[in-house]
């Protein structure tokens, strides 16, 4: 029996999970701090890592009550060391380090991406290697090839923006809140996803994302309209621009799929909460004989489960870390 302590915290949001044997959740606290940066219209760095600060060992506590567990029962400590902001992170791994040090069991570093890689292994379905990976978040869009456990290979990723951030900054111009995937997806239900043609980044080139010149064209044709004095629906708006993010995603998905000769797929990162995306790549790849897997909505977004998750691996594979290990902002995949 092997029990993983999670620790996530990169951005805003607070995490600490306790799971068996890779995919037996005793424990999920997540405690998120959107309403405090949504104010500011977006997260304020050194508010995030007070926060953290302020949250982490209550978290601690109730994830040992929930999962009815004490300290000593615990196999390893995995803890996000990257991607992430420099500040969040330090919170993180320096309770880990404490930790493991006094409990004298293995530290594991764990890249905050591989975590949403293995939320689809929160499921008891999970996919079959080979199998390719859209990560979908306010920070990243990256298509990965995952050969095998701890094998990645990175096929395409965003040229600038990611599909998050673009999110992010057409709801910020609409005067929407901090964060726009929800309430841009709330107002979509509500409009015409055909009522702007908004066009695709890189439509024809290869596996990346580009997703700037969207964010632009949604500004630009909302300043026509208003000098023209044409009235029009923000929900139209926003129904048109989620689906050009969704056919984005969706053609570059089939175009690796067809390309590696791969037929399944898996689905991660806070985006793909979105249940219209979820949708439509249930719909499509499986009308491609692709085999599609997802986390569950709770587990897309960042939570310290994944992160133990792919902690497993990591123990299983005895890839520990020493207690020099240091945060990395910029970390990769691969």
């Amino acid at each position: 029996m092997t029990i993983i302590l999670g620790i996530e915290t990169s951005c805003d949001e607070t995490s600490i999970a306790i799971l068996k044997d890779g995919n037996q959740i005793l424990s999920n606290i997540v405690s998120t701090q959107i309403n405090v940066h949504k104010r500011f219209g977006g997260v304020v760095p050194e508010i995030a890592s007070r926060m953290h600060t302020e949250k982490i060992h209550f978290l601690l506590e109730s994830a040992f009550k929930e999962a009815n567990l004490n300290y000593s029962d615990l196999s390893s400590i995995a803890v996000t060391y990257g991607p992430g902001l420099e500040g969040s992170l330090l919170i993180g791994l320096s309770l880990a380090k404490t930790l493991a040090y006094l409990l004298k069991v293995p530290l594991i570093g764990v890249n905050h991406l591989m975590g949403h890689i293995y939320a689809n292994f929160l499921n008891h379905h999970v996919p079959k290697f080979p199998f390719i990976v859209l990560i979908v978040s306010g920070g990243h869009t990256q298509l990965v090839l995952v050969k095998d456990y701890l094998e990645f290979v990175i096929l395409g990723s965003t040229k600038d923006d990611a599909a998050g951030e673009a999110f992010d900054k057409v709801a910020k111009y609409l005067g929407l809140p901090y964060p726009g995937g929800p309430i841009i997806e709330k107002m979509a239900k509500e409009g015409n996803p055909r009522a702007f043609p908004f066009p695709i980044g890189l439509k024809n080139e290869g596996l990346d994302f580009s997703f700037s010149g969207l964010k632009t064209a949604v500004i630009q044709k909302i300043n026509n309209l208003k000098k023209q004095a044409i009235n029009f629906s923000i929900n139209d708006v926003a129904a048109s621009f989620q689906k050009a993010v969704i056919d984005a995603l969706l053609l570059k998905s089939l175009r690796a799929l067809k390309q590696y000769k791969i037929t399944n797929f898996a689905l991660s990162g806070g985006v793909a909460a979105n249940k219209t995306l979820r949708d439509f790549f249930i719909n499509e790849l499986m009308n491609n004989g692709v085999q599609v897997f997802m986390p569950e909505t709770k587990f897309a977004t960042d939570n310290a489960a994944m992160i133990a998750a792919a902690g497993f691996v990591l123990f299983d594979n005895k890839k520990f870390a020493n207690f020099s290990l240091k945060v990395k902002p910029n970390l990769s995949l691969c």
